[in-house]
């Protein structure tokens, strides 16, 4: 065995350890928020009018901060949470229930945000794993498209949560919501979970199916993990690095929420990523740079397949080239293109030398004409 594979493991080995720190941290930053500069009611500056919202997963990453951008803005947020301590993270004022049989025929709801279902990169996909995947997603949605069904006012819009996992392993290929999707797990999971939120459609509810990219937040998600061994030097990128990723910040991925539910000319699939995807590679470097560390220590391929299946190969080792192409054409502006200057927000450091490239005009569009 190599040097670079031993060190490789160690670097895995360490990630894993880091994870009950890590975890800690999250629940610190909780109290404090990501250091993104904008301030909550901003983000949902869309909804101009106030609105009755119904979250689903609102005690999760994105939830969290969804449900705060809209308490803070005055909307009446309904939290649908199974249990109810975990509402101590969330920004009141809001309604809590534990069910949606809770929620009478006559309640009135202007749009529904689905975030709910079992996380998909915390742990090797056994057969449990990819039920319980699968099972929490189609469960909740069900259960909203039948609350629709009975509800005497149907809410105006759906956005259902769904990935960019929809689109399978890809290459370079640039793709918009108009493209395909090639068979795998998570495609699985996407297009079945798709196909039930557009059930809603029957009784005349907008439907956004929201395919997310890797979301960019301290406390929580992707970077959140990754912070520790970078910051300690031990970063760098996983296999060849050249798959390629794509991310949106938190902070626009609230904000594109807002805009989908503000917005009556959009329905279908909507990506939700930043207008400028990046090689696994160019991540790691922009991190590393971030931090102030070198980002060198490369991740071979195989210990992942080893420790993690086909995880390693769908949401490591693999990736996807997507372009925002609806959310750039209806008029959504980006507060965080670019990959340098967002996570110098996000971190709280300064853009050293970043002079923040989002200021050269990027546009999602020319990468469709390409």
């Amino acid at each position: 065995m190599t040097m670079t594979l031993w060190a490789a493991i160690g670097t895995a080995a360490l990630a894993l350890a880091a994870a009950a720190i890590s975890r800690a941290r999250r629940q610190r930053a909780l109290r404090r928020g990501d250091p993104v500069l904008a301030a909550p009611e901003d983000l949902v500056s869309a909804l101009r009018l106030r609105q009755t919202v119904l979250v689903a997963g609102a005690t999760g990453f994105i939830g969290r901060r969804l449900v705060q951008a809209l308490t803070v803005a005055g909307h009446d947020v309904i939290v649908l949470l199974r249990d109810p301590a975990r509402a101590a993270t969330l920004n009141p004022p809001f309604r809590l229930i534990t069910g949606l049989s809770q929620l009478a025929d006559d309640t009135s709801i202007d749009a529904i945000v689905n975030l709910a279902g079992e996380p998909v990169a915390n742990g090797r996909w056994t057969v449990g794993k990819r039920h319980a995947i699968l099972a929490s997603r189609l469960r909740m949605t069900g259960n909203l498209v039948r609350l629709i069904r009975r509800l005497a006012r149907k809410p105006a819009v759906l956005v259902n949560a769904s990935a960019i996992g929809w689109y399978g392993v890809r290459g370079d290929e640039v793709l918009t919501e108009a493209a395909d999707g090639r068979a795998c797990f998570l495609r699985a999971v996407c297009a079945d979970c798709e196909r039930a939120a557009v059930q809603a459609e029957r009784f005349g509810v907008r439907v956004v199916r929201l395919r997310i990219g890797r979301v960019l937040g301290t406390e929580g998600g992707m970077l959140a993990g990754l912070l520790l061994p970078f910051r300690l030097g031990l970063g760098g990128p996983f296999g060849s690095g050249a798959q390629w990723m794509s991310w949106i910040a938190r902070d626009d991925l609230i904000a594109l929420i807002a805009h989908a539910l503000a917005t009556p000319s959009l329905a279908g699939p909507l990506n939700a990523t930043a207008p400028e995807p990046v090689r696994n590679a160019a991540f790691a470097q922009e991190l590393g740079h971030a931090l102030g560390r070198p980002a060198v220590l490369r991740l071979p391929a195989a210990p992942l397949r080893f420790a993690l299946g086909d995880l390693a190969d769908e949401i490591f080792l693999g990736g996807q080239r997507v372009i925002p192409e609806k959310a750039m054409k209806s008029g959504f502006v980006f507060r965080h293109p670019d990959l340098r200057a967002a996570l110098a927000a996000i971190l709280g450091v300064g853009a050293r030398d970043s002079a923040s490239r989002s200021g050269q005009g990027h546009s999602a569009l020319r990468h469709v004409e390409m």
